[in-house]
């Protein structure tokens, strides 16, 4: 019996393993077969393979590649000492993994805080509880709890306080909204999950940003969706608005995914005009336009005066045509697992109905918590609320600590970059948690391995992309500062100089190679 579970054909091999070929490889003139080999394996370390899935045979991939058969042959025997393949004469070669090493995800899986001590790590982009406002608020959730606890505990749309609350907030923030029109989930993940199964049925279109954020990526292409990508603007000036009217008019996708506040990863930030021509735009195609807000307030260098741009959904008056997704995770705290959709009353009861097939409803003390912190009203005045107040809700409060956290955060990485690795570019957003940075020429693949056995866990461009784009970028976050922002820099400069000198396939890397 076969061991293998997937298959990735000849074409579409050939096609993810161009996205590692860079200038660098050419110059360290690596041999044919084991930059095969070192492609293949990369491929199954970031997850883009999957473990057990099995490989074309030898003569399919040499004409896809348009190599020898024996360049093939030597690969995959390079591939099998190494222990990322396994073969059987009758049954073909799968791919695998040597014993020890963790199973890759396409996703951004945290790392566990047990982990810290012998790891900087960058790939989740989330910063501490700001206290003592986390701690009040569970404590005041508590006094809340025990008339709740004279119930089932089952409310699929979410606790009526908490949907309230979040509809004064939207309010006060220029989107009239009433409680009806709230659905409270189990994160953003699971408010996105929701909004796909409701009107995505498997093998439709759903546009997406390109970059775009990584798990999202995954859980739409997982769940059949067939992803089409749109590229993002240059530098940092949103959406290119003239690829979305083409994309949205040509594929006509049942789903459009934006993140219109400090986009993840690449910072950018859309502007009212951009957001109103979007929305019209997929008006028109009868796209669903889902707006994920969860950096909305963490707008870092506010001009004077200049407040955020409203949220996409304020320019849907008719509310039939943007789905709008929230989070307290990085607002507030990534353990605080509740988030919401804002919607039209008939989609929010379609959303509620399908729910009682998934999770019935998300834990309510964590519903209370997050009810306290916005219970002292959204913004003083009843003016529209930009989050930058000193006074206000402790949610507000929260989101200030955070912001000076972020800052001090990105001033510590963007200066220990500049000093470890000049020739790395990047744009400096004006808000958000996340960095995205170009790697000169260099795989980002490559260095993000080499710097998992440095001690520093980064995830690559291709993570963000469709079809391994984005080889030659790294995403960093704002989440570490002062001493650690500059050894970060520093383990990534060895990993860049070990993918440089062509040391980074195969083997241990000592970690007295940190400069």
């Amino acid at each position: 019996m076969a061991q293998w579970t997937s298959a990735v054909g000849a074409p579409q091999l050939a096609r993810l393993l161009s996205s590692h070929r860079t200038e660098s490889d050419g110059a360290r003139r690596t041999p044919a077969y084991r930059a095969l080999a070192d492609g293949v394996r990369l491929l199954v370390l970031e997850g883009r393979v999957p473990v057990a899935a099995r490989l074309p045979a030898e003569r399919e991939l040499a004409a896809a590649l348009s190599v020898s058969r024996t360049t093939v042959a030597a690969a995959y025997e390079a591939l099998r000492g190494d222990g990322f393949l396994a073969s059987r004469r009758g049954a073909g070669s799968w791919t695998a993994l040597p014993a020890g090493n963790p199973l890759p995800s396409g996703g951004l899986a945290p790392l566990p805080p047990d982990a810290a001590g012998t790891m900087i790590d960058l790939g989740c982009a989330a910063l501490p509880a700001p206290e003592p406002w986390l701690t009040r608020a569970f404590q005041g959730a508590l006094a809340d709890l025990p008339p709740y606890a004279h119930t089932h505990g089952d409310y699929p749309a979410g606790l009526p306080v908490l949907r309230q609350a979040l509809a004064d907030r939207y309010t006060a923030r220029g989107v009239p909204t009433m409680p009806e029109q709230i659905m409270i989930t189990t994160g953003a993940m699971g408010a996105v999950a929701a909004i796909r199964a409701l009107f995505v049925p498997r093998g439709e279109r759903v546009a997406v940003e390109h970059p775009s954020y990584a798990n999202v990526l995954r859980l739409l292409s997982e769940s059949g969706a067939r992803l089409v990508p749109v590229a993002m603007g240059e530098g940092l000036t949103g959406w290119d608005l003239p690829a979305w009217r083409r994309v949205l008019r040509d594929a006509a996708p049942r789903m459009a995914y934006v993140i219109a506040d400090f986009h993840n990863p690449t910072g950018a930030l859309a502007g009212e005009e951009q957001r109103r021509e979007l929305v019209a735009a997929a008006r028109a195609a009868g796209t669903v336009l889902v707006a994920d807000e969860t950096m909305a307030g963490l707008d870092l260098d506010a001009p004077p005066g200049e407040p955020m741009p409203r949220p996409v959904a304020a320019f849907d008056a008719g509310g039939s045509t943007v789905v709008t997704v929230g989070s307290a995770s990085k607002a507030i705290w990534a353990g605080l697992r509740i988030g919401w959709i804002r919607a039209a009353p008939e989609t929010i009861r379609s959303l509620v109905a399908a729910r009682v097939y998934a999770d019935l409803g998300s834990p309510v003390l964590e519903q209370l918590a997050v009810a306290r912190l916005l219970a002292e009203g959204s913004g003083p005045g009843g003016g529209r609320d930009d989050g930058r107040e000193s006074g206000g809700s402790g949610w507000d409060r929260a989101m200030e600590v955070h912001r000076e956290r972020a800052r001090e955060n990105r001033a510590a990485l963007t200066e220990a970059l500049r000093e470890h690795l000049p020739d790395w570019g990047f744009t400096v957003p004006r808000g958000g948690l996340t960095l995205w940075v170009r790697t000169g020429d260099l795989s980002g693949s490559r260095i993000a391995e080499a710097g998992e056995r440095l001690g520093v866990r980064v995830p690559s461009g291709p993570r963000f992309g469709v079809d391994g784009a984005f080889e030659g970028y790294v995403r960093l976050p704002f989440t570490v500062s002062g001493p650690v922002a500059a050894e970060a820099a520093a383990r990534l400069a060895a990993a860049a100089r070990l993918v440089a000198d062509g040391r980074s396939a195969g083997g241990d890397i000592p970690r007295s190679s940190v400069a």
